[in-house]
């Protein structure tokens, strides 16, 4: 199955508080499930970053120290890509939103994240997913 890496808080955001926006500096064609990933790193000034947008959306994040990093957390779909110039909502200026739905959580999946988009192997996910 594809996955994507994201940052936390971004990739907790996508899960469990509707984050319906993934920004960023490249188009995508798929169409359809993803798994999130929650990358491994993450420094404390881009965790406080997201906080304050986070905030500014009127979504309180959970501290960092309780974040997953390192694991899959979650499936979304993703419907459509567009670029815009504009900041809107969740989207970014200058970046390719790429529009999110039906963000479902799973059993966490340690595995090591890629650039990208990667394949996870489906017999693991399946085990977690059903």
């Amino acid at each position: 199955m594809k996955a994507l890496s994201v940052r936390q808080p971004w990739a907790w955001a996508i899960i469990y508080a509707l984050k319906d926006i993934e920004n960023r500096g490249w188009p995508i064609h798929y169409r359809g499930d993803i798994l999130i990933h929650a990358a491994k790193t993450c420094t404390k000034k881009e965790y406080f970053e997201a906080k304050e947008f986070c905030q500014s959306m009127g979504v309180v994040i959970p501290e960092l120290i309780s974040l997953r990093r390192g694991q899959v957390i979650g499936i979304v779909t993703i419907v459509d890509c567009k670029f815009s110039q504009v900041a809107s909502g969740w989207g970014m200026a200058g970046q390719y939103h790429w529009h999110l739905e039906n963000p479902r959580e799973i059993t966490p999946i340690l595995y090591i994240g890629r650039l990208g988009i990667f394949e996870i192997p489906d017999d693991l996910v399946m085990e977690v997913a059903a």
